[in-house]
């Protein structure tokens, strides 16, 4: 542990855990892993309060996926975990798009986000509005690079007294999400090469922008991201020291 520490110049505090005692208190033992990962603990993050109370836990499935932990920020205080990497115009809206990482590895899962800022008096359309186009992202598929589903906020009903109707919108600023898991796949690791490769994440934001007096027509805005990944580490350590 200490000669990966020191490679990566880690400074905070890490766990030896002969035997694994400790991840199996913890309930995270490893079950499925097999080989070298045999005895190693699931990956995973808790948030824990001040008082020592776990409010949070993020646990994957598949223990070669694991969230960064930019994403698990962005996911609790969204405000503090992003970073803007680019502003773009659009008409009636301000959007600035976000990302957790700009880097990762193959199993990464990073968060990217679309935020929109509205005008007073100015509303889009929320998704499972009927009759009406709806704000959201439409993404192109990438491959070695899984896009989940897009994450909205809730959305508040309008009342719009001309057509007697209430409608689901979004108002102000709100950020639209989405994971993007990169692929762990052995052939992938082998194509990254040396210094790896940069992806790009693209698509676009559909919506409809509406104030108090008419709707204005249908727009498309372009929108990417661009993520840097590395192979994974391989580094053996030296025999005299190798897990037994």
């Amino acid at each position: 542990m200490k000669f990966f520490t020191d490679r990566h110049k880690i400074e905070y505090p890490m766990l030896a855990d002969p035997g694994s005692k400790t991840i199996r208190a913890y309930g995270v033992y490893n079950h499925e892993a097999t080989g070298m990962q045999k005895g190693f603990a699931r990956p995973g993050y808790y948030f824990i309060d001040r008082n020592g109370v776990i409010r949070e836990k993020f646990f994957e499935a598949r223990y070669r996926e694991r969230l960064t932990g930019n994403s698990i920020i962005s996911k609790l205080f969204p405000e503090l975990g992003q970073e803007v990497t680019d502003t773009v115009e659009a008409p009636h809206l301000q959007l600035a798009l976000e990302q957790s990482d700009r880097a990762g590895v193959p199993g990464t899962r990073v968060t990217i986000s679309a935020v929109v800022r509205l005008p007073a008096d100015v509303h889009v359309y929320a998704p499972g509005v009927h009759g009406y186009k709806p704000i959201q992202l439409v993404m192109e598929a990438v491959p070695q690079l899984e896009l989940k589903p897009a994450v909205y906020p809730a959305s508040r009903t309008l009342y719009l007294p001309a057509i007697k109707e209430s409608v689901p919108v979004f108002e102000g600023t709100f950020r639209i999400s989405m994971d993007v898991r990169v692929s762990s796949s052995s052939e992938f690791w082998g194509s990254l090469g040396k210094d790896g490769k940069v992806f790009t994440i693209a698509g676009r934001l559909e919506y409809q922008a509406c104030d108090k007096t008419m709707c204005y027509l249908p727009t498309s805005v372009p929108v990417k991201w661009q993520l840097q990944v590395s192979p994974l580490d391989r580094t053996r350590a030296p025999v005299n020291i190798r897990h037994k």
